[in-house]
């Protein structure tokens, strides 16, 4: 039990002092360089704990900053210089985004699809489809099963146009990530793809990366102690590049099996082999992430990123935000398929929305090609 019973957060906020925070915010840098034993991480959060009882008095309140200078030091002093690092960074990282979102952006983000937004911008604005005004005047105007017809049809078309890319890769193509963030319509855009490039001729094996995931008890926690399924570093990224990169070969591998019950990962389960003309197809979250496929030529694969790029603004003026309408999509989500009420999916929401912004957005303009998923009607 520490003597400190609260910590200032950069807002000027004072929220409790609690252990398992320090403890899981050194997990999680140890996770992102390969590490995975949590009770050295709960040694070094008592380290740190010791150090800032040493450093300030009783009546001292200590700030984040504090903690983590104490945190960076017991690493390095203990000889732990890669978590050490990894920690630094992403300290580092937060402080510059923290930095740049005070600021007035002039400079585009390189992270943002411009040119696609563009196009589906001058899309919604021939089809009057650019303000809830319009959309609201053409459904007064008897015109709903129109806009509906319209926004599926040019999703529509981007599916064929993906198809072709797809097709125009020729024998040596492998394998199609269709990869977004949560809620994008990854899955049936998937289907949709799979049934274009049968009638190319093509057939399909599916690896489910799930099966993938360390077991649970290595699992890395965020801030508030939930256990993190949406980092990517809570799949085994080494032996899905390996087998990927094994496939494509023409070797078989044996996929693991994760049994969801039991939080536990069973290794060589099921046998893998690429037929002739067969591709693998692959519906993942972190499919753009480098480590997940990063042996394999880019001949080799393909890569689709999903977002709903709407491109509306509300009577406020402002557009709506693409994040917005994933998380209505997962509350409808999980409402069905997970019996949730839309409160459990938002306290859920904070993590998912770190993740993508960490480890899933930054990759979209490496993608072959972009689908926009996003529906006016």
């Amino acid at each position: 039990m520490s003597k400190f019973k609260y910590v200032v957060k950069r807002s000027g906020t004072i929220v409790p002092f609690k252990r398992t925070r320090i403890m899981n915010a050194i997990y999680r840098a140890a996770v992102s360089v390969g590490g995975r034993d949590k009770d050295q991480a709960e040694k070094l959060a008592d380290k740190v704990i010791v150090l800032l009882e040493n450093t300030f008095d009783d009546n001292h309140t200590p700030n984040i900053e504090e903690v983590q200078d104490a945190v960076e030091k017991v690493l390095i002093e203990n000889g732990h210089a890669k978590v050490a690092k990894e920690f630094i960074l992403y300290r580092n990282e937060r402080n510059r985004k923290r930095q740049e979102d005070a600021k007035i952006a002039s400079k585009p983000d390189e992270n943002i699809p411009w040119h696609k937004m563009w196009r589906v911008l001058d899309w919604a604005a021939t089809h009057n489809l650019h303000t809830v005004a319009k959309l609201n005047e053409r459904i007064r105007g008897g015109e709903f099963p129109h806009i509906v017809h319209e926004s599926e049809a040019a999703y529509e078309d981007d599916l064929d146009m993906a198809a072709e890319m797809i097709f125009e890769k020729g024998e040596k193509l492998k394998m199609v990530f269709i990869s977004g963030p949560s809620s994008s319509g990854k899955t049936t855009t998937t289907i949709k793809i799979e049934e274009r490039l049968k009638k190319r001729g093509y057939k399909f094996a599916t690896v489910n990366v799930d099966h993938y995931f360390f077991d649970l008890e290595d699992h890395p926690k965020d801030e508030f102690g939930d256990y993190d399924f949406e980092t990517p570093q809570a799949l085994d990224l080494e032996l899905i590049n390996e087998h990927l990169f094994n496939l494509s070969e023409g070797k078989e591998v044996k996929i693991p099996y994760y049994d969801f019950k039991e939080g536990k990962r069973y290794l060589d389960r099921t046998p893998m082999q690429l037929k002739e003309n067969e591709i693998i197809l692959i519906d993942s979250l972190h499919g753009l992430y480098p480590q997940f496929s990063k042996d394999i030529p880019n001949e080799v694969k393909f890569k689709l990123y999903l977002e709903p790029l709407l491109q509306m603004k509300g009577v406020d003026g402002k557009y709506f935000q693409w994040t917005d309408i994933r998380l209505m999509r997962r509350m409808l989500r999980d409402s069905v398929q997970r019996a949730y009420d839309p409160l459990q999916t938002l306290e859920h929401w904070h993590y998912v929305r770190a993740s993508e912004l960490r480890n899933i957005i930054p990759y979209a303009n490496t993608a072959d090609f972009i689908i926009n998923s996003g529906m006016p009607y």
